[in-house]
């Protein structure tokens, strides 16, 4: 088994990243490097449904082809529903037809099931090279990288280790998401209307309470988001946005309904596409919310993050901003308590409880003055940047 290789100048080059746009942004680093490396090969990238329009008309990537992993997650779909291996027959026929030189796997290999998938995808392509990450199960793989487990690494730099595997030089480790002018202007309306940027309230505060269906206990509870508000409001003025998908429209309502300060405030769950989403967060002075996707996606997008993190593994899935210099901590600070049973979700080599515990303390315990003090902090170094460029 070889641990690198270089491909051909021309290869055909196949990653599999199956998973939702949180996951998908953090391996663009290794994707950009590996057309930056190999600018005459052809690059296709295997998704999921939920994130296979988040990086249309992006350059790095030639073909986007999508799997609904989700009807094969455990061996009883297929039992009961044995018709939805007829929907793979068209996967196989594109797999076989890329005929890939090497096919890159950017996921541990977690569960049993799964890497019976995952062997299985690779082997269709037909690819001499079969790159992934190794925990003791990689034994289809012929290039292995080592994997320590979840947060040894951060799962961009896992990602990126992957692709450097084939030869690729990562020169630019910043997260990416393509986002059109007509994209712009639709966020534009939706957060100023008819007035300019300079006539709404400022600091714009996004804020996402959410967390996607997964794992719903990622969730700070919703009624100190509310209290959280108000605090800032009371420093600082400006207005909060609430954002999120069209399922968490009643959690918006319950935290406008519970702030007191006269703060404006609206949530614009649901509205607009991923893309649209991204272009609000690009005008946000300051990004707070859950462990998420849109998280990653503030990052991507140069917006100040404040992550609130419980029981998953922040040294995995934290805010990534792509530079270890003295500015990181302007641009994203991780909140989190350091409890012996913390992280809980994505521990070590195993998946963990993604529900958690019943009493969930990891994030009951994480008090609204320990959020806002580092959402003060970067508001407050926002304001100098600005006072300078004066």
């Amino acid at each position: 088994m070889r641990k690198s290789i270089v491909l051909r100048p021309t290869a055909h080059i196949l990653v599999i990243k199956l998973a939702g746009i949180g996951d998908l942004l953090l391996a663009t680093p290794a994707l950009r490097a590996l057309r930056e490396s190999y600018p005459l090969a052809t690059i296709d990238l295997l998704v999921t449904p939920a994130s296979a329009g988040l990086l249309d008309g992006w350059e790095i990537i030639d073909h986007i082809i999508v799997l609904d992993k989700y009807l094969f997650d455990y061996p009883k779909q297929i039992i009961t529903h044995p018709q939805n291996l007829s929907r793979l027959l068209p996967l196989w026929q594109a797999l076989q037809e890329g005929h890939y030189d090497a096919v890159l796997l950017m996921h541990h290999l977690t569960l049993p099931f799964g890497r019976i998938k995952y062997q299985m995808l690779m082997r269709a392509t037909g690819a001499r090279w079969r790159v992934g990450l190794d925990n003791g199960h990689g034994w289809f793989l012929n290039v292995k990288v080592r994997d320590d487990g979840f947060g040894a690494m951060h799962e961009a730099e896992y990602a990126m280790a992957v692709a450097e595997a084939v030869g690729a030089q990562v020169q630019d480790k910043r997260l990416s998401l393509p986002i059109t002018e007509e994209e712009r202007q639709q966020a534009r309306a939706l957060l100023y209307g008819e007035a300019g940027a300079s006539d709404v309230p400022h600091p714009i505060i996004a804020m996402h309470p959410g967390s996607g269906g997964y794992s719903t206990a990622r969730r700070w509870p919703p009624e100190r988001f509310a209290q959280l508000a108000d605090l800032l409001y009371q420093e600082f003025g400006g207005q909060v946005l609430l954002v999120g998908g069209p399922e968490e429209v009643e959690l918006h309502q319950q935290i406008l309904q519970t702030m007191q300060s006269a703060m404006p405030a609206r949530s614009l769950a649901g509205q607009g596409n991923i893309h649209v989403a991204a272009a609000v967060l690009e005008q946000a002075d300051l990004f707070i919310g859950n462990d998420a996707g849109l998280m990653h996606v503030a990052s991507a997008v140069g917006t100040p993050v404040v992550a609130i993190f419980g029981l998953t593994n922040y040294k995995a899935w934290g805010p990534y901003t792509g530079t270890e210099d003295t500015t990181q901590a302007t641009r994203a600070t991780i909140v989190h308590l350091d409890l012996p049973c913390m992280p809980c979700f994505y521990r070590g080599h195993d998946l963990g409880t993604p529900e958690g515990c019943a009493t969930r303390d990891c994030l009951t315990r994480l008090s609204v003055q320990q959020v806002a003090a580092a959402a003060r902090k970067m508001l407050q170094s926002r304001q100098n940047i600005r006072l300078k460029k004066r």
